[in-house]
């Protein structure tokens, strides 16, 4: 497998496999748990920095799994979710979270409207542009988000093991749960174990519905992309479940717009 090259390094944006040939534009905007120094860990420290509040823990891994695969463009947010969320919009109350489930985060309580307006300068803006120039510059665009999620939450175990995402727009989605049993055995549910009413569609709407690009949404349980061999092994399934669901689609005649 040939190494998915790190094109540019800056707090806010990263972009890996820039020469990629895909129309797919894979996008990680939970990537990272980095939080600049001048934060001072938002007031947190041991394994809450690490947790899932502040990352997507096994999404990176899995998203470059699939832009090797695909060769595709990969564009990912490079801090915390806890410093700037970017699957969200500036207006936003979680743009920048005070609570992450069982974990506060001091030092995104009472923000000020110029605090908050700094980061989305410094940290979304960036992000945001380079995956806008990112789609704008790839012929017949079609985004793929890449996610994982946490197998308890509030106490609860969750049953679903990877959620197909989507929005208004439901052609990718549907597809790729038609296909599903085609290319794994794990339990799939639609719009798990969020959905468009927990705000979590914002890249979708942002770039890809506005302009009629295919697009889904993927969550996968973190426990199942936590080791090497099994991020391996999901990006090789999810990138065969991807394609055969875009060769259908074009199969099928579905339209979708050029940028």
């Amino acid at each position: 497998m040939n190494p998915v090259e790190l094109t540019s390094h800056e707090d806010s944006v990263r972009m890996f496999n820039a020469k990629g040939t895909s129309p797919v534009v894979v996008v990680c905007e939970h990537a990272s748990a980095f939080i600049p120094a001048k934060f001072s860990n938002l007031g947190l420290a041991g394994d809450a920095l690490q947790s899932h509040a502040a990352w997507d823990p096994g999404a990176l891994a899995l998203a470059k799994g699939l832009a090797v695969r695909l060769d595709a463009k990969l564009v990912t947010s490079g801090v915390s979710r806890l410093v700037y969320d970017c699957n969200r919009p500036p207006s936003a109350a979680d743009a920048m979270p005070y609570q992450s489930e069982a974990i506060t985060v001091p030092g995104n309580q009472h923000l000020t409207a110029e605090q908050r307006q700094e980061r989305v300068e410094k940290y979304y803006e960036p992000f945001r542009a380079a995956l806008a120039d990112t789609i704008a510059g790839t012929a017949m665009p079609v985004i793929v988000t890449i996610h994982s999620f946490t197998p308890i939450y509030h106490g609860k175990m969750r049953a679903v093991e990877i959620g197909i995402l989507h929005d208004s727009d439901t052609r990718l989605a549907d597809v790729m749960l038609d296909n599903a049993h085609d290319h794994t055995d794990r339990l799939v549910q639609r719009n798990e174990p969020y959905g468009p009413t927990h705000g979590v569609t914002h890249t979708l709407k942002e770039h890809a519905l506005v302009n009629g690009h295919w697009n889904v949404m993927l969550e996968v349980r973190n426990d199942l992309i936590r080791e090497t061999d099994q991020q391996e092994q999901m990006a090789e399934s999810i990138a065969n479940w991807l394609a055969d669901a875009l060769a259908r689609l074009q199969d099928d005649g579905v339209a979708q717009c050029q940028a």
